[in-house]
């Protein structure tokens, strides 16, 4: 599916290749207001962190958190679904519906991603390629065509040119990479975030799938600086928010070199972000915990911590994920779901050939949040 841009009508003229320059920027980008900012960012980021920390079992959050971040993003393109399409996505592994599928794809693109930063504690050009290709299902790889530009879908309008050919791409990531790498600016990394963003978005490298990299690439750089823990923090819902803003600043960057209000816009993004994501997850556990202690109470059979644990892994399991999780016979973890089930704790519903049976309390709070704007 190719990437939507009628909504940025009117926002660009044609830019040429020479817009796109070698990083660092030839800019003062800790200027007053941004560091007064950046205090503020790195206070809601630190908070958030903190109490992300405590939380014992760190799936449950990634799990539920990565989803909304996975539809947000994908919205930003236009690739609309609900989180019950999802859900269908998610459990029944050949779901004919498109768009929840590419959703899918790009939360696994994510944990492949996450899963790549941690065991190599840095981040390559190879890493953006192998991230893209699971999100876009494919290896067409970085562009090759001599000119490619973006238009406007409605009028065909050439609303962007970015840089053109293999080898010039290749030069920018290069550089690009060794930014990401390397602290000989001294720049503070939320700042250079913000640089980091709107580099990846110019280079444009690939065929499709440019801006959902380009988001996956921020919660990464995130983690490689120690910022995060977990790949729990999104901008996605904020630049859909302000998705007119967004597409403005990256133009002012372009043409007036306006580093300044694309800075203090992505730190503004971090602070708002980290403080509305550390509501959700007091509220998933919050939830958890209330589970438990109902569980506990209603079924005290056959209650443990490892069973709540398991329901809340993801938005739904099976019988065979309780017989294995906890070693018990497929009886036993039918029997264990049934009784849930009974008391209300979760839904079981038939999808594909398969049953599967949806945490209800979990899908609730997960999917109010990602109504919300």
């Amino acid at each position: 599916m190719q990437e939507k841009i009628a909504y940025i009508i009117c926002l660009y003229g044609v830019i040429s290749m020479a817009d796109v320059k070698l990083l660092p920027p030839d800019a003062e980008l800790e200027t007053i207001r941004v560091l007064k900012q950046l205090a503020r960012a790195h206070r809601a980021l630190a908070e958030f962190k903190g109490y992300a920390s405590m939380i014992p079992n760190k799936n449950i959050l990634i799990n539920a958190v990565t989803i909304n971040e996975a539809k947000d993003s994908s919205e930003i393109e236009n690739i609309i679904t609900t989180h019950d399409e999802l859900f269908k996505a998610m459990s029944q592994e050949n779901y004919s519906n498109p768009a929840a599928k590419e959703v899918v794809s790009y939360r696994t693109a994510l944990w492949h991603g996450y899963e790549l930063v941690k065991e190599k504690q840095f981040f390559t050009t190879n890493m953006v390629i192998e991230i893209q290709q699971l999100i876009v299902k494919n290896r067409a790889g970085i562009r090759k065509l001599p000119v490619t530009v973006l238009r406007n879908e409605a009028t065909g309008e050439v609303i962007y040119t970015p840089p053109s050919g293999e080898k010039e791409i290749l030069t920018l990531m290069d550089n690009l990479e060794k930014y990401i790498n390397e602290d000989y600016d001294n720049v503070d990394p939320l700042i250079k975030l913000a640089v980091i963003h709107y580099q990846f978005e110019a280079i444009h490298p690939f065929y499709d799938g440019n801006g959902r990299t380009g988001r996956i690439i921020n919660v990464l750089y995130l983690i490689l600086k120690d910022l995060l823990d977990s790949p729990i923090l999104y901008l996605s819902k904020y630049i859909i928010r302000n998705k007119t803003a967004y597409y403005r600043l990256l133009q002012e960057v372009r043409t007036k070199g306006n580093w300044e209000e694309w800075i203090l816009f992505i730190l503004e993004g971090i602070e708002q972000t980290a403080e509305e994501t550390l509501l959700l997850v007091k509220k998933i556990r919050d939830v958890l915990e209330k589970t438990s202690e109902d569980i506990r109470n209603k079924l005290p059979q056959i209650y443990s911590r490892e069973l709540v644990d398991l329901l809340f892994y993801e938005f739904y399991t099976k019988i065979a994920y309780i017989e294995k999780g906890l070693n018990v016979t497929r009886k036993t973890a039918s029997n264990y779901l049934s009784s849930l089930v009974e008391k209300g704790f979760l839904i079981s519903q038939k999808i594909g050939k398969e049953r599967i049976f949806l945490n209800k309390r979990l899908f609730e709070v997960v999917k109010q949040a990602g109504l919300e704007r």
